[in-house]
């Protein structure tokens, strides 16, 4: 009854109007809807600014670049944390940064999505970053989302940047059979212990984890720049970022995973695999298909392993890892499947397997023998809600709803917890 009452509308009046010899029928209709909140475009390109450390409300997407972890904090920036001891991991800085999502890293140089732009800051300095480059409306689509249960209207992106939406009353008049409230595609809305000033950052990129949408590629960075597009951006030069290439998908994309001179792409309806040897154009080399799910890929050679989950709008009625034999890299086909509770994101390290299994926790497998991983379970921490891991070098970082974790798994017979970054809830 409640969605019935929230999407109703109201036909007021039906009246006829005489223009020329033309008779034309017009519809006045009133309804709830979402309606825009605008930044202006001056406004919007100069609110980069660094801040300092602030509580952590809602994670996201999470990314590890030469002792410094980089935390998004949804829609609103990221947290930068001096994890040069990860038993003891230090908030040194927030990056303002509007409608942010994903990040990545090279050199010394961020990359993070800002709404519609793509964002290039250069972090030499962690505590004086400068923003150095801006590629504009590269994600046209995204948007923050509104309330659910009602439609957009009044939508005029030459006003400013949408950075919210209001809930209120709206009358139009319109044609018979015209569109109203039209639908808008959802955005997603994802270290040195005394350090005191600029660094020597390591030329490459950083580790971003399983649900990543950026993926660096040498100086080409490629990029979900909607759900049927990837763009390969040149980055070479920070402040003379460009599109190179753009692939039409046909399918709804999600996530990125490099290994080698192959890309990975998560969709709903299966993994595609690209050729990236020539890294200005990826060329489609085989894909695998699976039931609708949201699914995050991560591989480790020959085999590759996907999560599928339910309670998502992929409608997927199953919770699933999946295993994918991808030795014959134009022919990956299923090896096996395993039941599981909700199962996010996922990370592989030697013979280890972690899964955010959502509310269930974190699962720990052995997956050398990819026939009988379920029956090979190395640890588990229930009762808390995970999202993504990146696990390196014997330390495994975690964010989940209530914080972010890190594990000591350099002895996989004795894995600890060691540290712990509390969420506060906003408000509170």
């Amino acid at each position: 009854m409640k969605n019935l009452i929230k999407t109703s509308i109201t036909l007021l009046v039906l009246t006829a109007s005489l223009t020329g010899c033309m008779d034309r029928t017009v519809e006045r209709i009133t309804y709830t809807a979402n309606v825009p909140v605008y930044m202006a475009f001056s406004d919007f390109r100069t609110s980069f600014q660094k801040g300092e450390p602030v509580e952590i409300n809602q994670p996201g997407k999470i990314y590890f670049k030469d002792g410094y972890l980089f935390v998004n904090e949804y829609g609103k920036g990221i947290h930068v944390i001096d994890n040069s001891d990860p038993a003891n991991p230090e908030k040194i800085a927030f990056y303002e940064i509007v409608g942010n999502v994903d990040m990545a890293v090279k050199g010394n140089i961020l990359y993070a999505d800002s709404y519609i732009d793509l964002v290039a800051i250069d972090i030499t300095d962690i505590n004086d970053p400068k923003e150095v480059g801006r590629l504009l409306n590269i994600f046209p689509e995204v948007v923050p989302e509104g309330d659910r249960w009602y439609p957009y209207a009044m939508v005029d992106k030459k006003k400013g940047v949408i950075v919210d939406w209001e809930v209120r009353t709206v009358t139009e008049e319109l044609e018979p059979g015209s569109n109203w409230g039209g639908h808008i595609y959802r955005g997603e809305f994802a270290f040195l212990a005394s350090f005191d000033g600029a660094k020597q950052w390591s030329s490459g990129a950083g580790t971003g984890g399983s649900m990543a949408r950026f993926m660096l590629n040498d100086d080409y960075l490629y990029l979900i720049a909607h759900p049927w597009m990837l763009k390969t951006i040149d980055a070479e030069k920070a402040d003379k970022m460009s599109v190179i290439d753009s692939v039409n998908v046909p399918r709804t994309m999600e996530t990125l995973f490099k290994l080698e001179d192959k890309l990975f792409v998560g969709t709903t309806t299966g993994m595609l695999i690209y050729d990236i040897s020539n890294a200005t154009r990826p060329r489609q080399i085989s894909s695998y298909d699976h039931i609708t799910a949201c699914d995050p890929v991560v591989v480790d050679g020959q085999y590759a392993y996907v999560t599928l989950r339910t309670g998502t709008m992929c409608t997927n009625g199953q919770n699933l890892l999946e295993v994918i034999d991808i030795s014959s890299i134009t022919n990956p086909y299923l090896v096996k499947s395993y039941p599981m509770f909700n199962p996010h994101g996922l990370g592989v390290d030697g013979n280890l397997l972690f899964i955010c299994d959502g509310k269930a926790g974190l699962k720990i497998y052995d997956k050398s023998d990819p026939l009988a991983i379920i029956s090979n379970k190395v640890a588990h921490y229930p009762d808390f809600d995970t999202f993504d891991v990146i696990p390196m070098d014997g330390i495994l970082m975690l964010v989940g709803k209530d914080g972010i974790y890190q594990y000591d798994y350099s002895d996989p017979l004795n894995i600890v917890q060691i540290s712990h970054l509390v969420i506060v809830e906003a408000g509170k």
